[in-house]
């Protein structure tokens, strides 16, 4: 045997070790989950594929549509978001939609085949008077008969039961980063402060979708950082949005360099190692890949895609393409 073929066995009963613990309800530490980004690429994604297809349909995708109802004015200091007050950006400050405005948007999303609406408001957290025009949007695109996720910032006690009460089945709140590296991020919030909203969200009967950003000049560690707090959450997040870094003019980030689309790829395949139930979502920055890399994102487990024209204030692909991409894979639609 070559050295290079005993080397990559070797690998490939490492990950198989390290990924056999999905199952086994285990604390994952950072370094098993930096030791799953560190393997050969090969054996990194047959694992993913082989985890993805004991609980997934390999060849199926969820589609969702995400709008802003809110957007612009942000106090926080988020690095990454063209909608902080502070930052000198091209999104400009607008008022909440109107309740039919989101219902019709809703609905052209339901007709072009998403199955789930997410509506984010670009607040640091909402008072009451926002809570009660949100539920009425949620039960209005709960209505139409599609799943309803909201990301509405930071809740106070009894805000996410009120979310649930009016349809509300998804509520997003990303960790962003790992802990060790979120002060380079983000200083007007902690890492607590959104802890303690999942837990609010959780207390209320809501499933929790939470994720992160990759590109922001983080480290491997810190991506595997980032997967092993994920995926320790208890229980680990039912919706997993991976985000590749949108770079916009006037944020401090802008200018990053830029993350190899491989690296992209292997956080995809950890995340679905760690968290094998979860969906795992291709969010903000596909505009910036080729289609060959959401391949191999899809061949690495993730199965949900953002789905439209824009996300919040960033672009996406098309919808055409969208569909034109998932019929040259053969994937179908959930």
């Amino acid at each position: 045997m070559s050295i290079n073929a005993h080397t990559s066995n070797m690998a490939d009963e490492q990950v198989d070790s390290i990924a056999d613990k999905a199952d086994n309800s285990v604390c994952w530490r950072v370094s098993q989950v930096k030791l799953l980004l560190d393997a050969p690429f090969n054996d990194l994604i047959y694992r993913a594929q082989l985890i993805h297809r004991q609980h997934h349909d390999a060849n199926a995708v969820q589609l969702s549509t995400l709008i802003s109802v809110k957007t612009g004015g942000c106090p926080e200091d988020c690095g990454y978001c063209p909608q902080a007050a502070r930052y000198h950006t091209s999104v400009e400050n607008q008022d909440m939609l109107s309740l039919e405005d989101v219902v019709i948007a809703a609905t052209a999303a339901k007709e072009r085949g998403a199955s789930r609406f997410c509506m984010g408001a670009a607040w640091r957290g909402p008072k009451q008077r926002d809570i009660d025009k949100m539920t009425e949007m949620v039960s209005a695109v709960k209505a139409l008969g599609m799943e309803t996720c909201a990301t509405l910032g930071l809740l106070k006690p009894g805000q996410a039961q009120q979310l649930g009460e009016a349809g509300l089945d998804y509520y997003n709140h990303n960790l962003d980063t790992a802990p060790e590296f979120y002060d380079e991020i983000i200083t007007t919030r902690n890492y607590e402060d959104r802890l303690d909203t999942l837990k609010e969200v959780r207390g209320a009967g809501i499933n929790v979708c939470c994720g992160g950003i990759v590109g922001m000049g983080e480290t491997r560690e810190s991506r595997a950082g980032l997967i092993a707090q994920l995926a320790n959450l208890d229980p680990y997040p039912e919706s997993v949005p991976i985000n590749h870094l949108v770079q916009v003019e006037g944020t401090p980030l802008h200018g990053t360099e830029a993350l190899d689309p491989f690296e992209f790829v292997r956080t995809i395949a950890a995340a679905r190692i760690t968290m094998p139930k979860a969906m795992v979502r291709l969010s903000a920055g596909r505009q910036e890949m080729s289609e060959a890399i959401q391949a191999l994102c899809f061949l690495a487990g993730a199965n949900s895609i953002f789905y439209g024209d824009k996300l919040l204030t960033t672009s996406n692909p098309e919808a055409d393409c969208d569909k034109a991409l998932l019929n040259k894979l053969g994937l179908h639609v959930l």
